[in-house]
């Protein structure tokens, strides 16, 4: 379990590993590069929301899903549509709605006449046989529907009537999803959630970004965005994120934010590194993936800044949208009103950076 987020990457190296000073320093320069110009032409299309542009961007290069909540209207499907036109890659959208099933995303086997007169099973693959899907508004299909993505998250596969198909590479699922406080909404299983690697909070525009917002889309004006990157150099670009360095100090100090997330439980043990809110309002803790998202997050934004290792304060950047869906509040949190971002921020200010003797 430790290792499946990134196991998929290992069957797809399109290069080797940069061997010199020279060609390590080559390869981060190009990723600044293209990571900037990725960048750059979605920013011609979606106005602000810069941090969470460089989330999803982080997601990408280290081969992870992304979950964006918002209210409609804030441009979270235009932002996913942006980095699609962006990159060279297939793309495919699901609009998820309650007659949804879990055939109209995955395929199905159907019966249609042979060559040789007979007939014969074929399976007709569904739209999340792509490199980018785009998971509109997911938590508006039922439970069953959205269980359906579980596999193609984690494995990068779909197995219908017992046969296993493999997706293309790579693969991404962008999720949008309304907050769980609107009405014909259901919440995402707990196991799925685990499956992206951050979940963004979109806010809404200022009255600045608003005014910029009318004046792109009230003057005739259309915006054509150009295809900078393409999938052999986005595979090579997250192998370069698993290969940066992290102290031995550095990665610790992820796991035991994670740990600190646990409650002691009679059945699961945990607590040594609780905080007290966590211990009184916290049902269930983050998984080992948090640790991985944590790690790989925290590397790929070493390179974004042109550093040759990840920091204390990369893993502290990004600790609430690769943690904030991973934990769950008990019933005492929630009649608090409590927020898992408020634990999170809880977490940052009590666990000590350098760890006990």
């Amino acid at each position: 379990m430790m290792c499946n987020l990134r196991s998929h990457l290992s069957m797809t190296d399109p290069t080797p590993a940069p061997r010199t000073v020279e060609e390590t320093k080559a390869a981060v320069e190009q990723f600044r590069r293209d990571y900037a110009a990725v960048k750059a032409q979605i920013a011609r299309a979606v106005v602000g929301h810069e941090d969470i542009v460089d989330g999803v961007l982080i997601c990408l290069f280290t081969g992870g899903n992304t979950l964006l909540e918002g209210v409609p209207g804030l441009g979270k499907t235009l932002l996913v549509r942006s980095l699609a036109q962006a990159l060279s890659l297939q793309f495919n959208r699901i609009q998820f709605t309650p007659d949804l099933m879990p055939a109209d995303i995955t395929g199905t086997t159907v019966v249609r006449d042979g060559t040789s007169g007979g007939r014969e099973f074929v399976f007709q693959k569904g739209p999340v046989f792509t490199q980018i899907l785009l998971a509109d508004e997911i938590n508006r299909a039922t439970p069953k529907t959205q269980s359906a993505l579980l596999e193609a998250m984690q494995e990068r596969s779909v197995t219908v009537g017992g046969v296993t198909h493999e997706l293309p590479r790579p693969f991404f699922v962008m999720a949008t999803q309304n907050p769980i406080e609107q009405e014909g909404v259901y919440p995402l299983p707990e196991a799925q959630l685990d499956r992206f690697i951050f979940k963004l909070n979109v806010r809404s525009s200022s009255r600045d970004e608003l005014n910029e917002i009318v004046n792109r889309t009230t003057q005739g004006v259309t915006v054509k965005l150009e295809k900078v990157l393409d999938a052999p150099s986005i595979l090579r670009h997250q192998h370069l994120v698993q290969r940066v360095a992290i102290a031995p100090h550095v990665q610790d100090y992820a796991v035991r934010l994670v740990l600190a997330t646990h409650p002691k439980s009679r059945a699961f043990g945990g607590g040594e590194f609780a905080t007290p809110q966590v211990q009184r309002f916290v049902r269930v803790g983050a998984s080992p993936r948090a640790a991985q998202a944590l790690v790989l997050g925290a590397k790929c934004r070493a390179l974004v800044a042109g550093r040759p290792t990840a920091s204390i304060e990369d893993i502290r950047g990004i600790a609430t949208p690769a943690l904030r869906h991973r934990v769950v509040l008990n019933f005492e949190g929630e009649a608090e009103g409590l927020t898992s971002d408020q634990l999170i921020e809880n977490i940052l200010s009590t666990v000590p950076v350098q760890a006990a003797a």
